[in-house]
């Protein structure tokens, strides 16, 4: 019979690492909460660019998270691309989603009834 002689590293290391990466990126936001700096409160296709920097360091714990803890790196490219197109897909749809019921909701407020023609 042939023995298994696939060896089990240990990912201490790794885990650590992404750990203090993660810790930098969360004091970062809470930092930029708190703080509110002016240079970023400058519009940037109708939001905020202290709301930009948020989604986008939200997005990257996000790859982080996945691509470290879940085992991604260690995955066959198919099963990388079809999480990573599947979850860019609903984060897309969502968002416009949210964007087209969100204008709408903001003319109710603002002018009352709204009708809509089809």
């Amino acid at each position: 019979m042939a023995q298994d002689t696939a060896h089990h590293e240990s990912h201490t290391k790794r885990i650590w690492k992404v750990f203090t990466i993660l810790s930098i990126v969360t004091i970062v936001e809470v930092g930029f909460g708190i703080w509110k700096p002016e240079f970023l409160n400058s519009k940037f296709l109708y939001m905020k660019l202290l709301n930009w920097v948020f989604i986008l360091l939200t997005i990257y714990k996000a790859y982080l998270i996945t691509w470290a803890f879940m085992h991604m790196e260690e995955e066959s490219k198919g099963l990388r691309r079809s999480v990573v197109w599947t979850s860019i897909f609903i984060m897309i749809y969502l968002s416009f989603i949210l964007l087209t019921e969100g204008g709408y909701v903001y003319d109710v407020f603002q002018n009352g009834h709204k009708s809509w023609d089809f």
